[in-house]
């Protein structure tokens, strides 16, 4: 019982700890105006680790690399915890899998977080397309989203070119993400 408790808050509040930093990375990477609801939560709920860290992890390439690298470490940790929490042997600490494991899960969860973006930025512009989050939905999605409406052509003065991003991120979940999952747990 307490086993399940204890995953359960992990469930909670440590992975969607690390979607929270994960997006906040992309968010940043995306130059998304953050002058939001969501986005001054998002900051000041990820600050009291994030400008800490960022003393001692330097940006690289103009990348927030220390809050890539702590949504990494709190992924790695979670991990790590539910594979204990699920009566895992550590004979040896599987450190390489876990690693790749990490990797793969932050991928994931990115691949999820762009699918959210685009069903909540879809919601939003039937809803109410001049909110305060629409700037930084649309700086989040359009990198992904022009290059398919450069190519596709509105049917009916419908653009498909979310629903298109929808289908190609599933197949992006199923088959290489999902291959990955399958050789990572394989180091485990």
């Amino acid at each position: 019982m307490l086993g399940e408790a204890l995953s359960f808050l992990l469930d909670v509040l440590v992975q969607p700890f690390a979607a929270v930093l994960l997006f906040r990375f992309h968010a940043v990477w995306l130059q998304a105006p953050m002058r939001n609801p969501i986005g001054e939560f998002l900051m000041a709920l990820t600050d009291f680790v994030v400008l800490r860290a960022r003393r001692f992890i330097p940006a690289v390439r103009g990348l927030d690399s220390a809050t890539l690298l702590l949504a990494f470490a709190v992924e790695f940790l979670y991990l790590g915890a539910s594979l204990w929490l699920q009566g895992y042997a550590f004979e040896t600490f599987p450190l390489a899998g876990l690693l790749a494991w990490t990797a793969v899960k932050l991928l994931k969860i990115s691949i999820y977080l762009l699918i959210s973006t685009l069903l909540v930025e879809a919601i939003l512009s039937w809803v109410n397309p001049h909110t305060p989050l629409a700037p930084m939905l649309y700086a989040v999605n359009r990198p992904f989203l022009q290059p398919l409406r450069r190519s596709i052509p509105p049917v009916g003065n419908v653009d498909l070119s979310v629903l298109i991003l929808l289908i190609l991120c599933q197949l992006i979940l199923i088959v290489p993400i999902g291959g990955l999952e399958q050789a990572v747990t394989r180091l485990i």
